[in-house]
């Protein structure tokens, strides 16, 4: 993914995106009237256009007070989201596209209202021009309507908890599907006894959420290079962290471009990082685990959305096409992905005996589809669980996790 790919990705998520297009298009919208004025003529026809300032009137109030509603209720489910899930979560709704073409639709109907008003105030139109405005205004109320009612609708769920771990197993299962399927990101899988070369440093902290493997592979056969990738996307790196290792020759040209395909910022993104989107849910199931909390209904309702984001990857099938032979890339291990999944949820639920038990099945199901060796990632999860569940258990609920690991189905 290139850096200018990657720029356009995170703009077009970005509320001011929207919010300034539909802008633009409402002033386009609204002096539209005056220019089709000399193209339509004949068209001044009575049909109520004189009271049309006064619906512009009322409509710019109406968006100004229903604009600034939107907003508060944006900012409290994004801050609700941080509170009871997990900050990681704030970014997906963030850029969830029904409250953005929500928020651009009244921010540009109050724009096309006011230029309306002001245009009318310099008598800007002429009697063809303000039946045009006065049938562009229906349509915007129309549109208005629509959209106030769909917001409304989904108001009901947005921010909720269910919401939120929806939004996160989408993003995970995204990922992670992409990870399967190619698991070195299209470059030759890493031998680590070969990995030498100079190291090329970031020249910033942070973290890495993009890497340009077409840029790498480019640059790599242009100078004959071998660059083995020691960063993967969601690694935190600082100006002592290689990012790389080029086997051969090595100026600060080269260098340079080497690291420009490494895109670096504060914080973690879900684009490239398997590991994200599975550390997420984990940290919701932890945070409802918390004594302050005490929810272990979330916990197991996450559980069931780990089990559908892992089955999906298991299911999907490698690319053995290697698009970048010129460089090399160690995979994310299974087990890191299982740990980063399960392990937090084990320990902070280890004393909760239904929590437990749906653990132990989930992770005997999860065996079961990856089969022999991938499975024992899953199975040496589920023996850490139950013996952490052991310790912390009555003797009753012991006997009845044994149970429950024991009917799990294996292979």
């Amino acid at each position: 993914m290139t850096h200018v790919r990657v720029f356009l990705a995170q703009m077009t998520r970005a509320v001011w995106f929207r919010a300034s297009l539909f802008s633009v298009a409402a002033v386009l919208l609204a002096l539209a009237a005056g220019f089709l004025e000399p193209v339509l003529p004949g068209l001044a026809v009575d049909l109520g256009q004189g009271s049309v300032g006064d619906i512009l009137q009322i409509l710019a109030s109406s968006m100004l007070a229903v604009t600034t509603f939107s907003l508060t209720a944006m900012v409290t489910a994004y801050s609700s989201a941080s509170r009871v899930a997990t900050p990681r979560a704030t970014q997906l709704l963030v850029a969830d596209p029904t409250s953005q073409n929500v928020l651009s639709t009244f921010i540009g109907a109050f724009v096309f209202s006011m230029v309306g008003i002001i245009a009318l105030s310099t008598e800007y139109y002429g009697e063809q021009g303000r039946t045009i405005l006065f049938a562009g205004t229906l349509v915007v109320i129309v549109i208005v309507v629509v959209v106030l009612l769909r917001w409304i609708s989904h108001l009901g769920s947005f921010g909720r908890m269910a919401d939120v771990i929806d939004r996160v197993e989408s993003a995970a299962q995204r990922t992670t599907a992409q990870y399967a399927h190619r698991p070195s990101l299209g470059a030759r899988t890493q031998d680590p006894r070969a990995v030498r070369g100079a190291s090329v440093r970031p020249g910033r902290a942070g973290y890495v959420t993009h890497i340009d493997l077409g840029r790498l592979e480019a640059l790599a056969k242009a100078r004959e290079l071998t660059i083995h990738v020691r960063a993967l996307p969601g690694t935190m790196v600082d100006t002592a962290t290689p990012l790389a290792l080029v086997a051969g020759t090595l100026d600060e040209n080269v260098r340079s471009k080497v690291a420009s395909a490494f895109h670096i910022e504060a914080h973690r993104s879900y684009d490239q990082d398997p590991r994200l989107g599975v550390i997420a849910l984990s940290e919701i199931a932890s945070r409802a685990l918390s004594p302050a909390t005490n929810d272990p209904g979330t916990a197991i309702d996450v559980l069931g959305a780990l089990g559908r984001v892992f089955e999906n990857m298991l299911r999907t099938d490698a690319d053995e096409h290697t698009p970048y032979p010129h460089v090399t890339v160690e995979p994310v291990s299974l087990r890191d992905l299982v740990e980063d999944a399960f392990r937090p949820i084990a320990r902070d639920g280890a004393g909760v005996i239904e929590v437990g038990i749906r653990l132990q099945k989930t992770l005997a199901s999860l065996a079961d589809i990856a089969g022999p060796p991938r499975g024992r990632a899953f199975t040496d999860a589920a023996v850490d669980a139950r013996s952490r569940a052991q310790r912390l258990l009555s003797r009753a609920d012991a006997v009845s996790l044994r149970r429950a690991a024991a009917s799990a189905p294996r292979r």
